[in-house]
This record gives C-alpha cells, sequence and structure tokens, in this order.
C-alpha cells in the first residue's frame, strides 16, 4: 500500500519514475555468486541430518531455499550485508535442535517496533544465544501490501536488496493477513529498514498485535468481470482512513479486513476477516438466452475453457441446474430461468457460463462479521450481517459503521478475544442492536 504522496513513486506511466537501478545495494554478479555445483557440495555450519530428510522427494523444500541463502550469503561476506552473514546456518541448527528436543527454541514477543508505531514489528529472540549468535534476534517485519498484489519487478528487487542487506534475505509472500514479510533481522536494523522502505519503495509497513491488521483485497475491477464494486479504491480509502487504527494498538485483538469483489471471495474474506466485506447485487442475474443455447450446444466451451478431454458434452442439467443449492434454476429445453430471490450467489452458474450468465446492475456489498480461525474457540464463518450496501466513495455510511463497531468492541472485547467470539458471547441479537439494525 503506497504511502500517501507516493502513490505513483514507481509507475511506469508517470515520467521520472523510481527504478530498481535507483536503488539497488547489489551488482548481478553479487546477486548471482555461487553455481549449482557448489550448492550440491555446500555443508552448513551446524549439522542437520532431520533437516536433510526434508530435501528427499519430488517437493519443494524450505530446507533447500534456506541452504541456497545460506551459501548466498557466505559468499556476499560480512562487508556486504548489516547483519551477521551466516544467520541463515544458525537458522538450520535451530531449528534442528527444536527437531530434536522436541520443542521450539524461540521467544516469541517482545516490544520491539520503530518511532511512533506500536505494531509492524513481531520480535523474536531464541534461547540459545550463546549456540546460535547469529540468531540472537531474528524479528519479523510486515510490509503493506500493494492494491491486489500488483508489482514490478523492479519493485520486488528492491524490496529483496533491502531483505538481503538488512535482514536474513528469507521473505514470506504472503502472510495470511496480506503482507509481505520480511523474516529475520536485528533490532538495530528496525528503523534503517522503515526508512529504507517508506523513502525509497513508498510503502508503509503493516500491522501486528491488537489493532487492525493490513487490509487486504482481491483484483477488483482491474481485472475481473465480476467484481461489484472497487476492491482496490475501497482498501485504499479504509487503510489510509483507519491509519491510527492500523499502527498503534487499542483493540482487545487483531481485526481483519478484507474486500471481496464478488461472492468467489479470492481473498477468503468469509473465513479470513473480522469484517468481510463481500461484493454483490441487488436486481436478478442477467440472462443472455442466446448465449446459453450455444454452450448447450458447444459452441462456446464451459468454464472458460478450462475443461479436460474426458469431460464429454456439456450437459446443463447435471452441470447447472442439478448443483444449485437452492434449486433456484430450471432449464426446459428452450429457456433458462431463474427464481432470483432464492438465489444465494454461489456463482457457480456465472462461473461456468460467463458469456451467458452476468452478476445484477445494481451491484454493492454486503458485510459479514467474525471469521477467525481457532485461537480462544474453534475456526467459525462470517455471519452475514448487512445483506446489502452501496459501495461509493468517499464510503462515509461505511466508515461510520466500523467507527461503531470499533468503539463498541474496545468496550465490550475480552483480552485476546477475536469479535466473532465477542459476538457469541453477548449474542448476534445484542451487536445487531448496537449497530442499529432491525
Amino acid at each position: 500500500m503506497g504511502a500517501e504522496g507516493q502513490e505513483h513513486l514507481w509507475d511506469k506511466e508517470v515520467k521520472g519514475h523510481r527504478t530498481y537501478n535507483d536503488i539497488r545495494i547489489f551488482t548481478d554478479e553479487q546477486l548471482k555468486n555461487y553455481t549449482e555445483e557448489e550448492l550440491k557440495n555446500f555443508k552448513g555450519k551446524h549439522a542437520t541430518p532431520m533437516l536433510d530428510e526434508l530435501e528427499k522427494g519430488p517437493w519443494p523444500s524450505f530446507v533447500s531455499d534456506i541452504k541456497r541463502e545460506a551459501l548466498h550469503r557466505n559468499k556476499l561476506g560480512q562487508d556486504n550485508l548489516q547483519i551477521p552473514a551466516e544467520i541463515c546456518d544458525d537458522l538450520l541448527g535451530i531449528v534442528e535442535l527444536s527437531y530434536r528436543d522436541g520443542e521450539t527454541h524461540w521467544k516469541h514477543g517482545g516490544i520491539v517496533g520503530v518511532l511512533g508505531y506500536g505494531g509492524g514489528v513481531v520480535g523474536r529472540y531464541n534461547d540459545q544465544q550463546a549456540q546460535f549468535p547469529n540468531i540472537a534476534h531474528f524479528h519479523t517485519y510486515r510490509v503493506n501490501q500493494p492494491g491486489a498484489k500488483f508489482y514490478t519487478t523492479d519493485w520486488l528487487r528492491g524490496f529483496c536488496d533491502i531483505c538481503e542487506y538488512r535482514g536474513s534475505g528469507m521473505t514470506n509472500l504472503h502472510g495470511s493477513t496480506g503482507d509481505l514479510v520480511m523474516l529475520g533481522t536485528f533490532t538495530d536494523q528496525l528503523e534503517p529498514i522503515f526508512f529504507d522502505l517508506t523513502h525509497d519503495l513508498g510503502v508503509d509497513i503493516g500491522g501486528s498485535g491488537g489493532n487492525l491488521r493490513t487490509p487486504s483485497d482481491c483484483i477488483g475491477k482491474a481485472r475481473c468481470e465480476f467484481a461489484c464494486y472497487d476492491t482496490m479504491d475501497m482498501c485504499y480509502e479504509m487503510t489510509m482512513t483507519f491509519q491510527d487504527e492500523l499502527h498503534r494498538p487499542a483493540f482487545p485483538y487483531k481485526f481483519k479486513f478484507k474486500f471481496d469483489g464478488c461472492p468467489n471471495c479470492c481473498v477468503g474474506s468469509i473465513a479470513r476477516s473480522d469484517m468481510a466485506y463481500i461484493g454483490t447485487w441487488k436486481d436478478d442475474i442477467r440472462i443472455n438466452q442466446d448465449a446459453v443455447k450455444a454452450y448447450v450446444g458447444g459452441e462456446i466451451p464451459r468454464n472458460g475453457g478450462a475443461v479436460q478431454a474426458n469431460w464429454g458434452p456439456f450437459n446443463i442439467q447435471e452441470e447447472i441446474i442439478d448443483k444449485c443449492p437452492t434449486e433456484c434454476m430450471n432449464w426446459d429445453g428452450k429457456k433458462l430461468s431463474i427464481n432470483n430471490p432464492e438465489c444465494n450467489r454461489c456463482m457457480h452458474c456465472i462461473d461456468a457460463m460467463p458469456e451467458a450468465l452476468r452478476v445484477g446492475a445494481d451491484q454493492g456489498l454486503s458485510i459479514l462479521f467474525g471469521a477467525k480461525a481457532p485461537i480462544l474457540e474453534g475456526a467459525q464463518l462470517a455471519v452475514m450481517t448487512i445483506p446489502f450496501m452501496y459501495a461509493k466513495k468517499p464510503y462515509d455510511s461505511i466508515k461510520n459503521l466500523v467507527r461503531k463497531v470499533f468503539d463498541w468492541w474496545i468496550e465490550e472485547g475480552k483480552n485476546r478475544e477475536r469479535i466473532g467470539e465477542t459476538i457469541q458471547r453477548v449474542t448476534l441479537k445484542t451487536f445487531c442492536e448496537v449497530l442499529g439494525i432491525p
């Protein structure tokens, strides 16, 4: 998510935009400084017989990836890095020790961060610092991702250079919240990393702790024909509006926004966010009867052509009508009809026949609350709370609703209790009364 005033810093269509060469730290020779033969013969600092087992078989291995980075950093040399060159060697060593002991040797937490921010950095230390001094600190840095995760390769190279120079060189794209995650750095590098991110890359850090986590959105109207509102614009607007809630923890626990442009739910908001915004429509599904007949006749391939050779001819009765969860569709051999009040927006028919069926024209969003993974209680999906709202900029009605939710939850929520658990405890009826929903 670009910092305000820097939205076009890396925009290739803007004159004078920034490029990788403007901020690069390493040369091509430094970035490609080992051969596959050297990697094959590479022996780490610590014996790791148990981890070595995870390199066997046809699957990708995080152990192999860390060994690549360990070799790369060893050849770069300490003079070209701001934290220990052997951080990856010691990382492999402590993970091996954890496997052998059957317990973790990471101490999670600690008060670390950057000036003025209460979140964004997850403190992490190990309890075997004498044996593994190069990972005495291994803090995680969360970086606010661009809208819909649109990147340029120049920007990503710049980000990776910072990870290499001031961190372990390892990243996680993306965390379940949506952030780019920089894995492993030392406390004295937190402020320099923040400076590089904001000044060179034009991005802010994300959220952590009891605050609003980094909002995340689907690709929306940028490329998707099903989007019922502008997810990228709304995500950016809400991120900038609730900066204080994002960077200064004041909540009982984490709170996540996710923005899905349609009920396909490509960012999984219904299962992964405390407040899910899912695009929907108020009127009827639009039907092109000629295109329906073309699908039935095999003139248009179903599923956008994503079919297997052994699927046989398209059978609209078996593949569409019979699969409708509310049984609201009918095909009489000539005309497709939909009982729209019974439609629950599963999107199956629209996904399978996109040239024949379209989302309705009167578009907006539904708001659902309370999804989460297991914490105090088991996992739960979000509950439909507001079936339809229009999503028009500047989204004042939605912002006012959010403020009402925050004010109530801060007072009513218990420590480390997600809002879904609070709603469960006080009842959905009480929550609806707080929001003024009849």
